[in-house]
C-alpha cells in the first residue's frame, strides 16, 4: 500500500506500520467480503508515541458519503478492535471520512460506546446480528464458486448431480481453502465426507431442490462479486489516486473473473 497512504512513525516504537496494515487486513467489508485494505478504503495511517505506548490514528474511506451507516461502523469497529490487540499499542483512533454519519461514528468509537450505543433505537439488530447475516453470504457464495468451478470443468456434469458433492471430491486450491475457512466461521463441519450444497444449518438439498439452490447461491455470489467491482469504480471516481490503494486478491477468485461473470465496467471520471 500506496502513494495514497500517508504514514509517519518514530524511530522507537515497537509497532510499525506494516504491523498494522498486517492487522487491517482481517478486517472485510461485510457486504463485499473482500478485506478493506484490498479495496482502498485505509486512506491514512499515522503512528506516534513512544515504545511504552504508541498512538495509531486510522482513517479510513468508502465509495460514497451513503454507505449503509451499518456496514460502515462494522468495519471501523472491527479496525479499532484489530489495532487495539497488537502488542505496544496503547491507544486507538479510528474515523471515518466523508460519510453521513462520520461524526455520529467517529464519536461512538472514540467513547467506546458500542454499536447500540452509537445509534441508539436506529440500532434494529445487535452488531453481532450482522455479523452472522454476512457469514452466511460469503459461506453462500464460496459454496457457488466451487460448484461452478467443477460444471465448468465438465461440461457433462448436470447441475442436479452437484447436490452430492463432498468437501473431499472438489480439487485443493484458493476456492476450497476459502469455502473452508467460511464453514469453520460457522460452525459446519470440514471433514472430506461433508456435503458441500448446505443451508445455512448445514443441512444438504433434497435432490429437486438442488438446481434452485444452486441458483439462489449464484444470485448471491453474483451480488457480492458485482458490488464489489461497482464499489472499487466508485472509489476510484471518488478518490484521486486511490486505485493505487486497491488490490485485486478476492478469495476464491482471480481478478478476471469478476469481468468474466459480470459484462459490465465502471467508467471513471478523471477530472
Amino acid at each position: 500500500m500506496t502513494a495514497a497512504l500517508t504514514e509517519r512513525t518514530l524511530r522507537n516504537v515497537a509497532v510499525t506500520a506494516e504491523d498494522v496494515r498486517q492487522a487491517l487486513g482481517a478486517v472485510r467489508d461485510p457486504e463485499l467480503d473482500e478485506p478493506i485494505t484490498d479495496l482502498g478504503f485505509v486512506r491514512s495511517l499515522e503512528i506516534t508515541g513512544s515504545p511504552a505506548g504508541a498512538v495509531v490514528t486510522v482513517h479510513l474511506r468508502l465509495p460514497t458519503s451513503f454507505c449503509s451507516p451499518n456496514f460502515a461502523y462494522l468495519m471501523a469497529s472491527d479496525s479499532k478492535d484489530v489495532i487495539s490487540a497488537l502488542p505496544g499499542v496503547a491507544t486507538v483512533v479510528v474515523e471515518l471520512d466523508d460519510h453521513h454519519d462520520s461524526a455520529l461514528i467517529n464519536a461512538g468509537l472514540a467513547a467506546d460506546a458500542g454499536y447500540r450505543g452509537t445509534f441508539g433505537h436506529e440500532a434494529e439488530h445487535s452488531l453481532e446480528e450482522l455479523r452472522w447475516t454476512f457469514r452466511r453470504k460469503a459461506h453462500t457464495a464460496a459454496m457457488e464458486r466451487c460448484l461452478t468451478e467443477l460444471l465448468r470443468a465438465d461440461p457433462t456434469l448436470a447441475e442436479e448431480s452437484v447436490g452430492t458433492v463432498r468437501l473431499g471430491d472438489l480439487p485443493a486450491g484458493r476456492t476450497k481453502d476459502a469455502l473452508v475457512r467460511r464453514r469453520t466461521a460457522l460452525g459446519l463441519p470440514t471433514e472430506p465426507a461433508a456435503v458441500v450444497l448446505v443451508d445455512h444449518d448445514g443441512v444438504p438439498y433434497p435432490p429437486d431442490n438442488v438446481p434452485m439452490a444452486l441458483r439462489r447461491a449464484r444470485s448471491t455470489r453474483i451480488s457480492i462479486d458485482g458490488n464489489a467491482h461497482f464499489c472499487r469504480g466508485l472509489l476510484r471516481t471518488r478518490y484521486a489516486g486511490s486505485g493505487a490503494d486497491q488490490t485485486y486478491r478476492p478469495e476464491g477468485a482471480e481478478p478476471a473473473d469478476h469481468h468474466h461473470l459480470l459484462p459490465f465496467t465502471v467508467k471513471e471520471i478523471h477530472p
